[in-house]
């Protein structure tokens, strides 16, 4: 290793330059920045993979000049699902400590630092292949959600200096030079009709000068240990349900600010799942605004042709990877479906799609602009432009009205509808119903408020539920979730916090724990004989629930009422606006302080706390630490190696959004 932490590689040219690019996603943000490693190290003429991490074996990544890695933590420090496998193959004793060796990587992981384990998963893998032989490129990268402008403000930097890097340590032939952001790189994949006819575009044609571009390997080459096809993310865990919309019901009053919706949707078959669990819905985009797109760009005469997608890198073969999970590499759509199901017109534009679409406008004062906002000088710029504003990709399209995109590009262009996912309301008695059938409960606010700019937004997938009528089918999927609460747990006591809509996992948490104190207290010894009570500790339920009023948005509460009378639960709640000084969980929690600490100390109980994440999960842990000092007489730095043992211990549990 040379200054820096970099590895010195003796700048070594590669006869073929190749780089895989590798990401462990849950919601998509760790993708999109691979994606932009990939367009990166194909500019430094790299031939480059970009492919999740469970596609692949770990001894793939020794077949490469270079491994980029971005991946997300999730839960309580865990890995993306769609990179458990490859974790877990890189945990195996067996593995040797020079199993890496020549293998020169480079990580950048996305967190949250409103967990606990911020960044978990990248730290470990980080480490993890340290151990096995690797030898870092440069530092890992991290980026922070909570950061203002996101993980951009860590990822802009990191990948600037690893380009710079990678021209050091991998200098090009003499004669070659970078492929200039200024030329259009051939997309993975473009759309064409199935039928050939006068409307096919040869758009996509457009010549990149500056010498040959590397060739993208062929998908069908790479040694897939999880070969499902090559469009879809691995998601293991995941079970595609039909469901059906039962109850659609606002239960917040007109007059209220927020209009929150408690959901109910059955499916036919019966599905296990338990408290933490989440359901994935898969949205529609208004027909307003598929209908604004198609005007927009004249695309109207293909709105109803079966398009198909077609590998620009190896076009004679059938293995391109489509642009959109749900969707199968050799899948055919109209073009109209996949405006409406499968590319999101209203997510907020990263970097790179400026520069993509740049290349579309023949104005120069529109492209200057464009340009403008992909210079990493202009991070802030483009923050104010964009997240801070959530101006959408349709609207900016609007504004740069000279950008004229074929209609073979649009999926290439336009980012993947992907899922939403939200925890699973319901839970024991709840969970099944008629039939042998399954229900699942969701509470959503539906997303609508103005802008800096005085814009109202909606949500892309709130506004489409807000719209369903009972008896709609709907898409889902069905997750495992990250709280790991098991029925041996029941004898010890919970303390939940869950403000808002971040009641819904402990609803379910509630519902299921009254279903197995139900079971233990009433078990018959044979099919004859009549029940008798079981003698088991049954552990106490604490909720602290926040919300703005008791008559507006106190969900649920006549079901508390009912539930206190029938199993040891205690709710709190604090009401933020009923009276003139303001009340929230962590000032409840610190109310309860003797209790709370009674319960997670002497009685070794578990918390579980879910809503917005930022400041409330940093609040709650104060709170907690503030109790356990006060109603237990710890000091402050005893007070907080205990709360820090209980995260070990998987006796403090977070889920937030």
């Amino acid at each position: 290793m040379h200054e820096g932490g970099v590895a010195n590689i003796n700048s070594r040219v590669a006869t073929k330059r190749t780089a895989l690019v590798l990401y462990g996603s849950e919601t998509g943000n760790a993708h999109d920045v691979a994606d932009e490693l990939g367009r990166m190290t194909e500019r430094l003429r790299f031939s480059s993979d970009v492919i999740y991490l469970d596609a692949i074996e770990p001894t793939l990544l020794k077949t490469y000049t270079v491994t980029l890695i971005a991946i997300s933590t999730t839960g309580q420090g865990n890995v993306p699902d769609n990179a458990r496998i490859f974790w877990n193959k890189l945990l195996r004793k067996k593995l040797s400590p020079a199993f890496f060796r020549d293998v020169y990587f480079a990580v950048f992981g996305l967190g949250d630092s409103s967990y606990p384990k911020y960044n978990f998963a990248a730290r470990r893998l980080h480490r993890r292949l340290i151990q096995l032989g690797g030898e870092e490129l440069l530092p890992r990268g991290e980026g922070d959600e909570q950061h203002p402008e996101g993980y951009d403000s860590a990822f802009i930097p990191w990948l600037t200096t690893l380009r710079e890097h990678l021209l050091i340590q991998y200098p090009l032939e003499d004669g070659l030079k970078p492929i200039p952001n200024g030329y259009l790189l051939p997309p993975r994949w473009l759309l064409a009709l199935t039928e050939p006819t006068d409307k096919e575009s040869v758009h996509a044609d457009q010549k990149i000068d500056g010498g040959n571009l590397p060739m993208r390997n062929s998908f069908a080459s790479i040694p897939i240990s999880n070969r499902r096809n090559s469009g879809k993310h691995s998601q293991d865990s995941a079970v595609h349900i039909k469901a059906t919309i039962a109850q659609n019901r606002r239960i917040t009053p007109e007059a209220h600010w927020q209009d929150v919706r408690h959901l109910i949707f059955t499916a036919n078959e019966l599905h296990s799942y338990g408290p933490g669990d989440i359901l994935t819905i898969y949205p529609e985009n208004a027909p307003e605004d598929v209908h604004l797109i198609m005007n927009m760009y004249g695309w109207n005469e293909v709105a109803s042709s079966q398009m198909k997608f077609v590998s620009r890198a190896h076009p004679s073969q059938d293995d391109s990877i489509a642009p959109s999970s749900r969707l199968d590499h050799d899948a055919q759509v109209t073009f109209r479906t996949l405006l409406t199901n499968h590319l999101d017109l209203n997510a907020v534009p990263r970097r790179s799609f400026f520069a993509l679409i740049s290349h579309f406008t023949d104005d120069e004062f529109q492209k200057e602009r464009l340009l403008e906002f992909t210079n990493p000088e202009y991070l802030d710029e483009l923050y104010n432009y964009t997240t801070r504003p959530r101006r959408s990709i349709l609207e900016v399209l609007q504004e740069f009205n000279t950008v004229k995109i074929p209609w073979n590009w649009a999926a290439a262009i336009f980012p993947e509808l992907r899922g939403r996912q939200f925890s699973i309301a319901s839970g024991g008695e709840l969970a099944h119903g008629e039939h042998s059938s399954t229900r699942f409960d969701l509470l959503v606010a539906i997303v609508k408020y103005k802008t800096v700019i005085k814009k109202i937004r909606r949500g892309v997938c709130t506004r489409y539920l807000a719209s369903l009528v009972p008896g709609t089918p709907v898409k889902v999927s069905l997750h495992k979730g990250d709280l790991g609460i098991i029925k041996h747990d029941i004898s010890r006591p919970v303390v939940m916090v869950g403000p808002g809509t971040g009641v819904a996992p402990m609803r379910s948490l509630i519902w299921q724990r009254h279903q197995w104190i139900e079971q233990l207290l009433q078990q018959p010894l044979n099919e004859t004989a009549a029940p008798v009570p079981v003698s088991q500790p049954i552990g106490e339920s604490v909720l602290f629930f926040g919300c703005r009023n008791r008559e507006a948005d106190f969900f649920f509460h006549e079901e508390w009422q009912q539930l206190e009378q029938k199993m040891p639960l205690h709710v709190y709640p604090a009401f933020s606006r009923d009276q003139k000084a303001k009340s929230y969980v962590q000032g409840r929690i610190k109310e309860q302080r003797k209790l709370v600490y009674k319960l997670l100390h002497d009685a070794n109980g578990i918390v579980y706390v879910c809503g917005s994440s930022g400041k409330m999960p940093l609040a709650v842990r104060e709170a907690l630490i503030e109790a356990f000092e006060q109603g237990g007489g710890m000091l402050r730095g005893t007070a907080e190696a205990y709360l820090a043992g209980m995260e070990k211990e998987g006796r403090y549990k977070q889920e937030t959004w």
